[in-house]
């Protein structure tokens, strides 16, 4: 799928935009707060039905205007496609794919697979468990339309049984059966969720190793642990033991919504024993085995955004990078830099086909 054409409309900083795009590699320049990052949003939120960076879609729209739209046109082999999301405040949100409005959203999500690499992806390494559950769902909804639907049945059985729990607490009852029916949904759904993303752990690991060997030249041995207390236990037993704790505490302290995904270098967690370097490059690799497994297994080539990662990166490593994501196995890339010239001439360099355009204030001229 490529992207040959976006347009937007009072998105962020952007008033009016059209641009025509190349089928490679777009390179987005221009100095800090000119509206870089937020076209590479615009480009995910086509994908993804909401924004990378601010989850509350109001704020998306520019200043006081009264609503956004976003158009992509979509070229799928000799087939044309157009994607449009619109928002007006205080109404819901409209995604459309070839004019024809979903009724669900998760309808939509893998249509268009798409890689983001941000600054912000730090947080997966430095924050708790919740961004790294959220890394594993974000992959596999994109190729596995039953793991998404079963992500959402679960998520909301578990908000059911989380009020359950905190109206016996507030009224002072217990109702047994009550609980047992959203028990019965956890179990259901979380035991395949379970077994899916071990699935994709077994799966995933070994094309992110690869990658970070090719980074970091060999340096270090990584890995990753998928820490869930299913592992050891049936899950209905785990909620049935723990039922008087989920009361104490008036929610549900057991299941999948608790899992994690450890980041190792060599036995030793990255985020304690990690350098800096090896951070960013256990990042980068993580991504590119992300747009790797997608591809492989949804045959659909990704669209790749790199946001703003190469202020972060030696020469060496960005031209490793590049090479990589330009060497035709991965679908398109939209690539940010506040430099005009550096991106460029890397690309000159490795005979890689781009297009390059100056944004400043939300407005995109050819540079």
């Amino acid at each position: 799928m490529l992207l040959k054409k976006l347009s937007v409309l009072n998105f962020k900083n952007c008033s009016e935009l059209n641009i025509d795009l190349s089928d490679d590699v777009n390179c987005f320049l221009g100095n800090n707060g000119e509206g870089k990052t937020n076209l590479l949003d615009a480009i995910y939120y086509l994908s993804f039905c909401k924004s990378y960076f601010n989850p509350i879609d109001s704020q998306n729209i520019k200043h006081d205007d009264p609503f956004f739209v976003l158009e992509g046109f979509y070229q799928q082999g000799n087939k044309e496609e157009k994607v449009y999301c619109g928002l007006k405040r205080g109404q819901k949100k409209v995604v459309k794919y070839n004019k024809k409005s979903y009724e669900r959203l998760a309808d939509h999500i893998g249509k268009i697979p798409l890689v983001m690499i941000s600054p912000m992806d730090v947080l997966l390494i430095i924050e708790g468990s919740e961004g790294r559950r959220k890394f594993i769902d974000g992959i596999v909804s994109q190729y596995d339309k039953t793991y998404l639907s079963n992500l959402l049945a679960y998520n909301k059985a578990l908000n059911h049984r989380n009020l359950l729990l905190k109206s016996f607490w507030l009224n002072r009852n217990f109702d047994a059966e009550s609980l047992e029916i959203w028990d019965e949904q956890l179990v259901k759904y979380g035991s395949q969720l379970f077994e899916s993303r071990k699935k994709f752990v077994e799966e995933f690991t070994p094309i992110f190793q690869k990658y970070y060997t090719t980074l970091s030249k060999n340096f270090e041995e990584v890995s990753l642990n998928y820490v869930s207390q299913l592992a050891d236990v049936n899950f209905h037993e785990l909620l049935v033991n723990n039922l008087d704790k989920d009361k104490t505490n008036h929610y549900s302290n057991f299941g999948i919504h608790k899992d994690d995904l450890e980041f190792l270098i060599g036995d030793l967690p990255l985020k304690k024993f990690g350098s800096q370097g090896q951070q960013k490059t256990y990042l980068l690799a993580l991504k590119l085995a992300q747009a790797e497994l997608i591809t492989q297994i949804s045959n659909k080539k990704v669209i790749f955004l790199l946001d703003d990662i190469f202020d972060k990166l030696d020469e060496t490593r960005m031209k490793q990078l590049l090479t990589i994501v330009g060497n035709g196995n991965f679908g398109q890339i939209f690539i940010t830099d506040t430099s005009l010239t550096r991106i460029p001439t890397i690309l000159t360099q490795e005979n890689i086909n781009f297009r390059a355009y100056k944004i400043k204030n939300g407005e995109a001229t050819d540079v």
